[in-house]
């Protein structure tokens, strides 16, 4: 019953979201429309050179297979890649729509079938599995890496490079898991602040836990406290700055036995132990007093700070492991897939360059700002979602700081055995049981990493093998 309560919980929340989100949207094959003929804030790109040198490919179509439209719908602006993509290059998307349940068979029955589809969202399963399907084409004639809009990328474009080529091109990172709170609470209840923690170097999992253990002790008789909920298995893991899965360009390797993993696996069992976490599924920042960190991607931000109107919600990077000069993080590495056997190869690669400038240009980045910062409204005029400049600002610093290194594990990529997010114990992916496992206690789960870890190491190993053969 506390499973089903559980995915009912996540099922709902993660609807609710996906409303209320800016990239959100319906799941069906048609588009809502646009209710506006012209964007909010405009970009002037009467001047722009980005496409100097660039291959011609004004007039072409680009067919996207995703589960939102890259198209504005209802009253959203074009972002400003796609206002780049339109406007200076004259090209243009029409987004196939497809579910989350569908996406994979949807993609394969277009390539098989040679109905068109050019360009896919980069998935986790991309690379090597969807590689070795043969699903894409790598983008090393389409793309100059030795351009310089792509310093500060390099590094992780290099992490993600299979058998010598680039199929996964990110022009940005997002969605860093991040820890959400109220200052308001924080004041209260007097603990330190962990924004002040992280200016000075000091928010580590020490901290962490230290402030946490305070604000459940400090329940009053009959009060339930819990220290933190979300999405923090994979964070913990993951700030060790260690992969499950290692490559070193020709061969994969097991890193299973890892002491830094071993010791995120070990803070797990502690908050299990000493119930500081809360499994329930909650869709924003609680706003009961009952939780004093949210762990989660910041899309959930604008709808939380809209529930919790008193709470002066702020947010921090993931605490890092003691001792570490960096903060190793898990995010999404935004990135779009050549499909194979499409011909747009240079169209294709024009759209990611357009992301890439909105991403690191200054005028863009100011206009992708204002966007932002625009509140979100019902029909009736009701604020459903809003970020405050400080927030927006301090997000930003996240990725251009050399403190924060963004994480990437290819045990991710390997197919079901390694990856699938289930709710059951025996089922899921060895990685959702090793980064999650001991927190989320499905049934059937065991109570300690060396327990865990013995059960499903020779299945890694299997994979891995799998997987070697193929290089």
């Amino acid at each position: 019953m506390k499973n089903l309560k559980r995915t009912l919980a996540m099922l709902l929340a993660l609807s609710l979201s996906a409303a209320a989100t800016a990239c959100g949207g319906n799941s069906s094959s048609e588009s809502e429309g646009r209710t506006k003929s012209q964007d909010d804030v405009s970009i002037d790109t009467a001047d722009s050179a980005i496409n100097a040198g660039d291959p011609d490919i004004k007039g072409q179509t680009i067919y996207y297979l995703g589960i939102y439209d890259l198209n504005p719908t209802a009253n959203q602006d074009r972002t400003v890649a796609l206002t780049l993509f339109e406007d200076v290059y004259g090209a243009k998307i029409e987004t196939i729509k497809t579910t989350s349940e569908t996406l994979f068979t949807d993609l394969a029955n277009r390539i098989n079938g040679g109905d068109p589809v050019d360009m896919f969202d980069y998935q986790w399963d991309s690379v090597p599995n969807g590689v070795e399907k043969g699903q894409y084409e790598y983008l090393d004639s389409y793309i100059d890496l030795s351009d310089p809009i792509w310093d500060g990328m390099k590094d992780l474009i290099e992490k993600y490079k299979y058998k010598g080529h680039y199929y996964v091109v990110p022009y940005s990172v997002s969605d860093y898991i991040a820890i959400t709170y109220s200052r308001t609470l924080i004041e209260e209840e007097g603990l330190t602040d962990p924004y002040k923690l992280y200016q000075e170097g000091k928010w580590d999992w020490d901290a962490f836990m230290s402030s946490m253990k305070t604000f459940v002790a400090n329940a009053e008789d009959g009060e339930t406290r819990y220290g933190c909920a979300g999405w923090f298995g994979q964070a913990i893991v993951q700030s060790t700055g260690e992969s499950i899965i290692n490559y070193d360009g020709k061969k994969f390797s097991s890193n299973v036995m890892n002491e830094k993993i071993e010791k995120a696996e070990l803070l797990e069992e502690e908050l299990t132990r000493l119930s500081l976490f809360d499994p329930t599924w909650y869709g924003t920042y609680p706003n009961d007093g009952s939780i004093l960190y949210y762990g989660m991607a910041p899309w959930h931000l604008g709808q939380s700070n809209v529930m919790n109107p008193d709470g002066d919600l702020f947010l921090v990077p993931f605490p890092k492991m003691p001792g570490s000069d960096k903060y190793y993080l898990c995010g999404n590495a935004a990135a779009k897939m050549l499909v194979k056997n499409s011909d747009k190869g240079d169209a294709v690669a024009a759209y990611i360059k357009c992301e890439r400038l909105a991403a690191t240009q200054a005028e863009y980045k100011q206009a992708a700002k204002e966007k932002a910062l625009i509140e979100t409204k019902t029909a009736a005029g009701k604020v459903t979602s809003y970020l405050t400049e400080e927030q927006y600002d301090f997000m930003q610093t996240w990725y251009s700081s050399e403190d924060i290194v963004p994480m990437f594990d290819f045990g991710y990529g390997m197919g079901t055995r390694m990856s699938n997010e289930t709710y059951a114990y025996e089922t899921r992916g060895v990685m959702n049981n090793f980064m999650d496992g001991l927190l989320q206690k499905y049934e059937g789960t065991p109570g300690t990493w060396a327990e865990m870890r013995s059960a499903w190491q020779g299945v890694v190993d299997e994979v891995v093998d799998e997987f070697n053969a193929k290089q």
